[in-house]
């Protein structure tokens, strides 16, 4: 029996090809929440791999009618295969801060552990989860922005493309799954070409914007890591800003597990 489309129209044929394929692709194509993730994982997956690092850093805090005050500090921080990585803080100057240090221990999925190291009181101290929110040493970070932001820490929504300084960058928001979180949700801008955090919104608890994290002046590291050598934090709602001016970044040095414990905490000097 001749079939009845050897006959039909070669037109209304490519037609419902093109609406098949355009079907094909919107059932396939990703939603909004399935990109930002996507984004998120491309960017940590930039940042895999260095094992362990330290640097030094200038802090500068500056007050509502931009009054300043320094503080000097080295980090260090260590790569954990399969949760987040570890850090510690220590504060050189000036000298009624000498000695104060700060160790966290980030994780994928669990609340972070945080313990705070002060010399006048020769104590180690915990940092509670529901405390996390505070600010770290007066300045406007609060500890929670002091741990490595792993993927798992938040949900992910991929809003648009947007101009940034001389980049196109990704807006994505993003919803910490902490319920001890100091954020409702942030905004990120990560740069599309190396997937590098340039920009952060923070909004705070009622939803309004609390603050601003801007990072700049990068440099490239073993030829795959990229580090800011400025980042500038304002607060919206108080007028107080703090800068962390970073240099001497130095990888694979050689630190171990045993260089991350409370008790060299209190050999950190």
């Amino acid at each position: 029996m001749r079939s009845r489309y050897l006959n039909a129209n070669p037109f209304k044929l490519t037609i419902v090809a093109m609406i098949l394929v355009i079907v094909s692709f919107t059932a396939f194509a990703e939603s909004p929440e399935e990109k930002g993730l996507a984004i998120a994982i491309e960017a940590d997956k930039r940042n895999t791999g260095w094992q362990d690092s330290r640097s030094d850093m200038t802090m500068i805090l500056r007050n509502k009618q931009g009054q300043e005050s320094k503080r000097i500090l080295r980090i260090k921080s260590l790569e954990v295969p399969d949760d987040g990585d570890k850090g510690i803080t220590i504060f050189n100057e000036p000298k009624d801060v000498r000695g104060t240090a700060l160790l966290t221990f980030s994780h994928k999925t669990e609340s972070d552990d945080q313990w705070l190291f002060l010399p006048k009181l020769k104590r180690v101290k915990r940092i509670a989860s529901k405390n996390k929110s505070g600010p770290f040493m007066g300045s406007e970070f609060a500890f929670e922005d002091l741990s490595s932001q792993e993927v798992e820490k938040y949900t992910y929504k991929y809003i648009q493309d947007e101009p940034c300084a001389d980049m196109t960058c990704f807006l994505v928001e993003r919803y910490p799954t902490d319920k001890y979180s100091g954020y409702t949700s942030q905004k990120a801008w990560i740069d599309q070409s190396e997937y590098r955090v340039v920009k952060i919104e923070f909004y705070d608890r009622k939803k309004a914007l609390l603050k601003t994290l801007e990072s700049s002046d990068f440099s490239q590291y073993l030829d795959k890591y990229w580090r800011p050598n400025l980042m500038q934090m304002v607060n919206h709602q108080t007028g107080k800003s703090t800068d962390l001016l970073l240099s001497n970044y130095e990888f694979q040095v050689g630190l171990k597990d045993s260089d991350f414990t409370k008790n060299s905490l209190k050999r950190a000097k």
